[in-house]
């Protein structure tokens, strides 16, 4: 029953509401921030928010929703 749980935790998106910036982005997905740039430019990647004046961040739960539909076979 425990890996069964285990599992259904680990296939499921796990971020709470928070605003990551690049830094976090890259190491969530493991793409550089070029490559980042020309996926969201292409509409296939989660688009940036401004925060303020000079920074943007991406919300959370649409980054791990990514990550999460990339490992269970979306495109």
């Amino acid at each position: 029953m425990a890996v069964t749980n285990q599992a259904a935790q680990a296939a499921t998106p796990r971020t709470g509401n928070r605003i990551m910036r690049l830094k976090a982005v890259k190491a969530a997905c493991g793409f550089g921030t070029t490559h980042i740039y020309n996926l969201m430019n292409a509409g296939k990647f989660p688009q940036s928010r401004r925060i303020g004046v000079r920074a943007v961040g991406w919300d959370a739960r649409e980054v791990d929703q990514w990550i999460f539909d990339r490992l269970n076979g979306a495109s």
